[in-house]
């Protein structure tokens, strides 16, 4: 079974790898295939960008194709950065990238005491057939935003959320045990069982 993963991001993508373990698949990336044209992400939902991604990943390479959308929603921030997660300091003129997001989000929590910290990762996963057929999952991580970043580990906002029941972010914990709590790990568990149907049907 082969799977195109429509990322180019190698972090998603070797996450997404570990998370799948499907006897059998396998997962390429975007990267292994002619430039596409960039999918804008007009919708405002994950779900809907998701979709926008993994339909087009299918047409353009003939091959299913498997698309995440995810970010995080801070209450404190009234959900933002949401579905601009990846743009939230570009957006504001302060930089690009996870170094100047995470800045951007400790500034604008600068004044937030530590209870009014909570936040989500959230998580949403289409698979898409070239024929336009689709399934899809979500899944979600309640936590909090700690007050500065740590750990080495992950990607985006890792360093700084730390979930529910853990008082370590992320970004300090190994891939097993991320994957006991992390959004991504969730929607997965739910598209599982109907992934490998879905690939040979």
């Amino acid at each position: 079974m082969i799977l195109v993963a429509a990322t180019t991001n190698t972090g998603k993508l070797r996450e997404l790898y570990d998370l799948l373990a499907l006897p059998g698949l396998t997962l390429g990336s975007l990267a292994d295939f002619s430039a596409a044209a960039p999918v804008e992400e007009t919708g405002d939902t994950f779900l809907a960008n998701a979709r926008l991604k993994a339909h087009a990943a299918a047409r353009h390479t003939g091959l299913p194709a498997l698309a995440d959308d995810s970010g995080l929603e801070v209450d404190a921030l009234g959900g933002l950065p949401g579905v601009r997660s990846a743009r939230f300091a570009a957006d504001a003129g302060a930089g690009r990238g996870d170094a100047a997001n995470l800045r951007h989000l400790l500034a604008r929590l600068a004044a937030v005491a530590a209870p009014a910290r909570t936040a989500r990762f959230r998580c949403a996963l289409v698979v898409a057939q070239p024929d336009g057929r689709e399934i899809s999952a979500e899944g979600t991580c309640e936590g909090r935003i700690a007050t500065a970043a740590r750990g080495q580990r992950g990607f985006g906002y890792d360093p700084l959320f730390v979930a529910d029941g853990l008082y370590r972010t992320f970004a300090e914990l190994d891939a097993a045990e991320k994957a006991r709590h992390s959004h991504r790990a969730r929607a997965i568990a739910t598209l599982r069982p109907q992934l490998a149907r879905f690939l040979v049907a």
